[in-house]
């Protein structure tokens, strides 16, 4: 067959043509739903803002939905997703429980479903592709080691007796973060802990429980494990008033690693914090694209994370992103 030039250019402009559909495809920006547990804290205010400027640069179309804590809240921004035919649906549940219905109606539709922060518990692990967090049970363990380390001493004769702020009923943290750390200190039965109660993982509410705490026990308390940074800063505030010392009189424990806890660190009223990373948006960014390119991604994404005592507070403070 011979080609002349008018061929070879008609030849160009149909695979032109062709192609301008898959041109057109591949220049759609990804557009990804996410629903946010609230703003209850610096580590989830800080977590928002990784994803949203994540999202920004990656050029992800973002629908962002504040839950405000309340589950019933991100089962109607899931359907509402749903609905919008987003790409990838991602959210960090309030609690673990309850999402079965919904996670079955985005896969009827065919959307991909991200987990960040906090699992869920669902008959079926196909509803959800992967899980990006922290490990909550390693996370208590950490906690607890480091207390029986620093503490071993502290009640040679006599019993340890420790209060726990938990965070939000049924949310995975609380309930992995309580496991990991009695895990740990079921090792030495001086370790006691006498009160447990929830403070909603917020300043104010850990403040409100750990003043009911000084009135039921007053100065029998030796240790406060605090879920989060937050609680253990509001915590903080109740010890002053009540006339101890933080971090002296009683020692602090929490989880998270926000600037506040190595503020709290810095002046002497905490003596740890073990981390828990917010930065989740560019790990999130990345997993949705691959996700929706149909590559293969783990079930599972364990971020990298460490304990910060006292000690080291100040010099590590400068490095901290949140």
């Amino acid at each position: 067959m011979k080609f002349t030039r008018r061929t070879i250019l008609a030849t160009a402009i149909l695979a032109a043509c062709a192609a301008s559909p898959l041109t057109a495809l591949a220049a759609k920006p990804l557009v990804i739903g996410f629903s946010q547990v609230g703003a209850e804290s610096e580590w989830r205010t800080a977590n928002t803002v990784s994803i949203k400027d994540a999202a920004r640069k990656a050029g992800v179309t973002l629908k962002f939905a504040d839950a405000q804590q309340k589950q019933e809240n991100q089962v109607k921004a899931i359907r509402s997703f749903i609905a919008q035919k987003v790409d990838v649906i991602a959210f960090s549940p309030v609690v673990e429980s309850g999402w079965d219905t919904v996670l079955r109606e985005a896969k009827a539709a065919k959307i991909p479903v991200i987990l960040t922060d906090r699992a869920v518990s669902v008959t079926d692990d196909t509803l959800y592709v992967t899980f990006i967090g922290s490990d909550f049970v390693e996370e208590g363990r950490r906690a607890g080691k480091w207390l029986l380390e620093h503490a071993k001493n502290a009640a040679p004769d006599g019993t340890v007796n420790i209060v726990e702020l938990q965070g939000t009923v049924g949310s995975a943290p609380a309930i992995d973060r309580k496991k990991g750390f009695e895990e740990v200190i079921a090792a030495n039965p001086k370790f006691k802990i006498i009160r447990s109660q929830t403070g909603d993982f917020t300043r104010a509410k850990g403040k409100e429980v750990m003043e009911a705490f000084l009135k039921a026990e007053g100065k029998k308390i030796n240790v406060l494990y605090a879920h989060n940074d937050d609680m253990a800063i509001g915590a903080i505030q109740a010890i002053e008033e009540a006339g101890l010392k933080p971090g002296v009189d009683i020692t602090i424990v929490s989880i998270d690693g926000v600037k506040g806890a190595f503020e709290a660190m810095m002046a002497g009223k905490l003596n740890v914090t073990v981390e828990c990373s917010p930065l989740l948006g560019p790990q999130l960014m990345q997993i949705a694209a691959d996700v929706v390119a149909a590559k293969p991604v783990p079930k599972r994404i364990t971020t990298q994370e460490g304990v910060f005592p006292a000690e080291i507070a100040a010099r590590e403070f400068p490095n901290r992103k949140y």
